[in-house]
């Protein structure tokens, strides 16, 4: 499967050979700010997968002290992927073309969202990150 995705003015485009997977939407405070919304749509990519194909010189990021960050579009401002250690590890699924196959499965941090967002009942929800299941 090969996936490709761009920004809003269109001069940067990637491409993953391969699937998304484990896509959620993060309700805090943080990604609230970093997708200019009610929370952010993001899916993980195997980083050997991914791949710029045009416009990388027009990014720019931001990472914080634990190295996990974005990397946005100097031009048009789009998020575009998530990094970890200067590695792609997810990309935003606004900028995703076309149907990539994946659906949200899992709305994190939703006690601390916005009191405006109404987060439609059956779908699945954690107050906080999701529960470390190996510390049974």
């Amino acid at each position: 499967m090969v996936i490709t995705g761009e920004c809003f003015c269109g001069d940067v485009r990637y491409q993953i050979n391969g699937k998304l997977f484990d896509a959620r939407s993060c309700h805090c405070s943080r990604c609230r700010k970093a997708f200019s919304s009610q929370a952010s749509s993001y899916a993980l990519v195997t980083p050997s997968q991914f791949k710029w194909i045009s416009g990388e010189h027009l990014l720019t990021s931001y990472v914080g002290e634990h190295g996990f960050g974005f990397r946005f579009c100097r031009q048009c401002g789009s998020t575009l992927c998530g990094v970890y250690n200067g590695e792609v590890q997810g990309v935003t699924l606004g900028c995703v073309n076309g149907d990539p196959q994946i659906e949200i499965g899992r709305h994190i941090y939703v006690g601390s969202k916005a009191s405006w967002e109404v987060i439609p009942e059956g779908v699945v929800q954690y107050e906080a990150g999701v529960p470390d299941t190996k510390k049974a």
